[in-house]
Protein backbone atom coordinates (compact mmCIF):
# COMPACT_ATOMS: atom_id res chain seq x y z
CA UNK A 1 0.00 0.00 0.00
CA UNK A 2 1.54 3.35 -0.94
CA UNK A 3 1.34 6.08 1.67
CA UNK A 4 0.45 5.90 5.31
CA UNK A 5 -2.64 3.96 6.43
CA UNK A 6 -3.29 6.73 8.98
CA UNK A 7 -4.94 9.73 7.29
CA UNK A 8 -6.07 12.75 9.34
CA UNK A 9 -9.49 14.21 8.57
CA UNK A 10 -10.29 17.91 9.05
CA UNK A 11 -13.33 20.16 8.68
CA UNK A 12 -13.16 23.80 7.56
CA UNK A 13 -15.77 26.55 7.48
CA UNK A 14 -14.26 27.64 4.14
CA UNK A 15 -12.91 24.40 2.68
CA UNK A 16 -12.12 25.80 -0.80
CA UNK A 17 -9.95 28.52 0.79
CA UNK A 18 -8.31 25.93 3.06
CA UNK A 19 -7.44 23.75 0.07
CA UNK A 20 -5.84 26.70 -1.73
CA UNK A 21 -3.91 27.67 1.41
CA UNK A 22 -2.65 24.16 2.18
CA UNK A 23 -1.45 23.79 -1.42
CA UNK A 24 0.09 27.27 -1.75
CA UNK A 25 1.65 27.59 1.71
CA UNK A 26 2.48 24.03 2.74
CA UNK A 27 3.03 22.31 -0.60
CA UNK A 28 0.10 19.89 -0.71
CA UNK A 29 -1.45 18.84 -4.03
CA UNK A 30 -5.11 18.04 -4.68
CA UNK A 31 -5.52 14.30 -5.18
CA UNK A 32 -9.33 14.45 -5.34
CA UNK A 33 -12.02 16.99 -4.52
CA UNK A 34 -15.80 16.58 -4.63
CA UNK A 35 -17.75 19.82 -4.48
CA UNK A 36 -21.50 20.20 -4.11
CA UNK A 37 -23.13 20.56 -7.54
CA UNK A 38 -25.52 23.25 -6.31
CA UNK A 39 -22.98 25.12 -4.17
CA UNK A 40 -19.31 24.82 -5.18
CA UNK A 41 -18.36 26.52 -1.90
CA UNK A 42 -19.27 23.24 -0.17
CA UNK A 43 -16.63 20.51 -0.38
CA UNK A 44 -18.08 17.11 0.49
CA UNK A 45 -14.68 15.41 0.49
CA UNK A 46 -11.16 16.33 -0.60
CA UNK A 47 -7.87 14.47 -0.48
CA UNK A 48 -4.59 16.40 -0.42
CA UNK A 49 -1.21 14.71 -0.73
CA UNK A 50 2.34 15.66 0.16
CA UNK A 51 4.89 13.01 -0.68
CA UNK A 52 3.53 9.73 0.68
CA UNK A 53 1.22 11.51 3.15
CA UNK A 54 -2.39 12.52 2.83
CA UNK A 55 -4.99 14.57 4.66
CA UNK A 56 -8.70 14.47 3.93
CA UNK A 57 -10.98 17.43 4.53
CA UNK A 58 -14.40 18.82 3.89
CA UNK A 59 -16.72 21.69 4.66
CA UNK A 60 -18.14 21.94 8.16
CA UNK A 61 -21.89 21.90 7.80
CA UNK A 62 -24.84 21.76 10.12
CA UNK A 63 -27.02 18.75 9.68
CA UNK A 64 -27.69 15.16 10.58
CA UNK A 65 -24.47 13.78 9.08
CA UNK A 66 -22.32 16.19 11.06
CA UNK A 67 -24.02 15.61 14.41
CA UNK A 68 -22.46 12.16 14.85
CA UNK A 69 -19.03 13.72 15.41
CA UNK A 70 -20.00 17.27 16.37
CA UNK A 71 -17.38 18.67 13.97
CA UNK A 72 -15.97 22.06 14.94
CA UNK A 73 -12.94 24.09 13.96
CA UNK A 74 -10.26 25.11 16.48
CA UNK A 75 -11.42 28.75 16.23
CA UNK A 76 -15.00 27.74 17.03
CA UNK A 77 -13.80 25.72 20.04
CA UNK A 78 -11.41 28.39 21.23
CA UNK A 79 -8.53 25.93 21.32
CA UNK A 80 -6.56 23.33 19.45
CA UNK A 81 -7.53 19.67 19.56
CA UNK A 82 -4.77 18.17 17.45
CA UNK A 83 -1.52 18.91 15.65
CA UNK A 84 -0.59 17.42 12.30
CA UNK A 85 3.09 16.62 11.84
CA UNK A 86 4.67 16.61 8.39
CA UNK A 87 8.24 15.53 7.59
CA UNK A 88 10.01 18.01 5.29
CA UNK A 89 13.63 17.98 4.08
CA UNK A 90 14.41 21.66 4.81
CA UNK A 91 12.55 23.25 7.72
CA UNK A 92 13.93 26.74 7.21
CA UNK A 93 13.07 26.91 3.49
CA UNK A 94 9.61 25.40 4.11
CA UNK A 95 8.92 27.93 6.87
CA UNK A 96 10.00 30.87 4.72
CA UNK A 97 7.76 29.72 1.87
CA UNK A 98 4.80 29.12 4.19
CA UNK A 99 5.22 32.57 5.81
CA UNK A 100 5.43 34.21 2.36
CA UNK A 101 2.14 32.51 1.47
CA UNK A 102 0.38 33.85 4.58
CA UNK A 103 0.91 31.13 7.17
CA UNK A 104 1.09 32.36 10.76
CA UNK A 105 4.28 30.89 12.21
CA UNK A 106 3.77 30.34 15.94
CA UNK A 107 7.06 28.59 16.67
CA UNK A 108 10.08 29.61 14.60
CA UNK A 109 12.44 26.98 13.15
CA UNK A 110 14.51 25.48 15.95
CA UNK A 111 16.61 22.47 16.84
CA UNK A 112 14.50 19.87 18.62
CA UNK A 113 15.13 19.47 22.33
CA UNK A 114 15.79 15.90 23.41
CA UNK A 115 15.67 14.29 19.97
CA UNK A 116 17.29 14.91 16.56
CA UNK A 117 16.14 17.28 13.83
CA UNK A 118 14.66 20.72 13.39
CA UNK A 119 11.07 21.87 13.34
CA UNK A 120 8.59 24.75 13.31
CA UNK A 121 4.85 25.21 13.85
CA UNK A 122 2.31 27.24 11.88
CA UNK A 123 -1.43 27.84 11.87
CA UNK A 124 -3.73 27.50 8.91
CA UNK A 125 -6.43 30.17 8.43
CA UNK A 126 -8.91 28.34 10.67
CA UNK A 127 -6.55 27.69 13.58
CA UNK A 128 -5.30 24.15 12.96
CA UNK A 129 -1.71 23.63 14.11
CA UNK A 130 0.69 22.18 11.55
CA UNK A 131 4.11 21.06 12.73
CA UNK A 132 6.86 20.58 10.14
CA UNK A 133 10.19 18.96 10.85
CA UNK A 134 13.16 17.01 9.63
CA UNK A 135 12.73 14.35 12.31
CA UNK A 136 11.42 11.24 10.54
CA UNK A 137 9.88 8.86 13.08
CA UNK A 138 9.84 6.06 10.46
CA UNK A 139 13.65 6.02 10.42
CA UNK A 140 14.16 5.50 14.17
Amino acid sequence: MPGSPVIPGLRYVDAPAAIRFLCDAFGFEVHASYEDEADPHIVHHAQLVLGEGMVMLGSRRDGEGESLYTWATPRELGGVTTCIYVVVPDVDAHCLHARNEGAVVVNEPHDNIGYPGRGYDALDPEGNVWSFGTYDPWKV
